[in-house]
């Protein structure tokens, strides 16, 4: 009989495959959930179902979920994670390669502390499991209530669970059970109809980076609309214009068209104030279009590749952002989160860019 393999291991990984790929939400969770209930069972119950076939038994373990933990269990391959792994990858061309190799971290990802779907230290470790040196956790701010956006109290409770969180990341690199990660704080504040953000300014001051992005009125004419994202732009709190245009391309929400408003005037204010123009890879936004990523790399923009991922599978999405950059001829020194954490996090204390 061949060594056993991890179950609750394997059962992650096609939950974060799944994820990456845009399955229903409701099949990730059948794995997710599997895994956490295998997971909390002893060792010696888990040998004994598996041998009398009585997984199914278990809350949370279906036929589909119960097979894999089989196969895995006996040593082999599960068969739906070997599928998965079959067809996964296209393969990046060298210039997108070359630009998602140079990324160190992620600035714009989300946790269930808001809209995301998943812990922050699972978001961190899923970050930590595919190179990044940092991940940086931007969940909501208050207005967007849908999202359950965080209030002042919570972001500050949400400061102490990262603390928490970071001095475990330390040790385990310490005892080197792991590759040096950090979290950094953050948030994807709203751009209000005034171009003020919602958020306090001295709470906005504490974290390391500051998302800024338009969440509401997204048919605004571009007359109001232009000056709403220069006055954010223009506040020293903000790092990233997080997905400037608002379009929604395909996906479960629909299509939605850009947001109007003079992409030149807008562009020059971030390379003016050195915010950065984010590449967004989700698939149902991949924000800017070409068209304007090519208009803020004439106007000699910094861009953050972003995921917005509200999942852990969804923070390999990189790739996305990067083959777009690649075609319109993004320099990979002007991607701020290409830089190591102490140049990224002087740039978001006093706008100091790296020399290269």
């Amino acid at each position: 009989m061949a060594d056993p393999r991890d179950p609750v291991a394997d059962l992650k990984q096609i939950a974060f495959l799944l994820e990456r790929a845009l399955e229903p939400s409701y099949r990730v969770k059948a794995f997710r959930r599997a895994a956490g209930t295998i997971a909390a069972l002893p060792a010696a119950e888990l040998a004994q179902r598996t041998a009398a076939g009585t997984l199914t038994e278990l809350a949370g373990v279906g036929d589909v979920t119960a097979r894999c933990v089989t196969e895995s269990s006996a040593g082999e391959e599960p068969v739906y994670l070997r599928r998965l792994l079959a067809t996964e990858d296209t393969p990046l061309d060298e210039s997108t390669a070359a630009i998602r190799a140079a990324l160190r971290g992620d600035c714009h990802a989300h946790s269930d502390w808001s809209d995301g779907g998943s812990p922050i230290e699972e978001m961190a470790r899923t970050a930590r499991g595919l190179g990044h040196e940092y991940l940086v956790l931007t969940d909501h701010s208050p207005r967007l209530t849908v999202a359950h956006g965080l209030t002042a109290e919570r972001l500050e409770q949400q400061l102490d669970v990262v603390a928490e969180l970071n001095a475990t990341f330390a040790a385990e690199a310490a005892a080197g059970a792991a590759e040096p990660f950090r979290i950094l704080t953050g948030i994807e504040v709203d751009i209000n109809e005034d171009g003020t953000l919602d958020q306090k300014p001295s709470l906005l001051g504490r974290l390391d980076l500051v998302v800024a992005s338009v969440h509401s009125k997204l048919r605004m004419p571009a007359r109001e609309m232009t000056p709403r994202m220069v006055a954010a732009i223009s506040n020293p709190h903000t790092d990233v214009l997080g997905h400037c245009t608002g379009r929604l391309v395909t996906g479960g929400r629909g299509k939605r068209p850009e947001s109007e408003f003079d992409a030149e005037l807008v562009f020059a204010a971030c390379a003016q104030f050195g915010v950065a123009v984010e590449i967004n890879s989700r698939p149902e936004r991949l924000d800017p279009p070409k068209r304007l990523l090519r208009l803020a790399v004439e106007a000699g923009c910094l861009f953050s590749i972003d995921t917005d991922a509200h999942a852990p599978g969804q923070l390999d999405w990189q790739r996305n952002g990067c083959e777009r950059a690649a075609r319109c001829g993004v320099d990979v020194s002007q991607v701020v989160n290409s830089w190591a954490i102490a140049d990224l996090l002087a740039w978001t204390a006093g706008r100091s860019v790296p020399a290269r």
